[in-house]
């Protein structure tokens, strides 16, 4: 799958995942490993900044909660860093672990039984949306009076 197989794709879609939807993934994924906290979940707002069009000048949006964490795995010592939106201080620790085995010899098994299918939901999601949005979409279309 596009987008999971590098650091910057897979804490996208970490970040961006419904919280429902990954807790369900990581209690199919087995046993959580063993794992110290070096930044414990804390909630906090950042600037969420917009631009007008895409392309104009940056302007401030306005304030998001989000919680962010980082911890280091008892086994190998590899270290997960998570930053997700809203107060879901567990959804923080499963990226978090998540990001952690990525680094490890599980990345494999952890692509497999969490992210692919992770992505895969949230590409469906994304169509299914999409047309539901077609749905309602209206052509316009002009005719010619024969009028010069």
């Amino acid at each position: 799958m596009t987008g999971i197989d590098t650091r910057q794709g897979w804490m996208g879609l970490l970040a961006r995942a419904p919280a429902m939807a990954l807790a369900e993934l990581w209690a199919g994924f087995g046993a959580e490993p063993g794992f110290s906290w070096l930044r414990p979940p804390e909630t906090g707002a950042v600037m969420v900044r917009g631009r007008m069009g895409g392309t104009g000048a940056a302007f401030n949006l306005g304030e998001m909660t989000v919680t962010r964490c980082v911890l280091k795995l008892d086994e190998g010592g590899a270290v997960g860093h998570a930053c997700v939106q809203g107060r879901d201080r567990d959804k923080a620790r499963r990226a978090a672990l998540i990001d952690a085995l990525m680094q490890t010899g599980r990345a494999e098994d952890c692509r497999s039984k969490v992210l692919g299918p992770l992505a895969a939901r949230m590409e469906e999601a994304g169509r299914a949306r999409a047309a539901r949005a077609a749905a309602t979409k209206v052509e316009f279309f002009t005719m010619v009076r024969g009028e010069d």
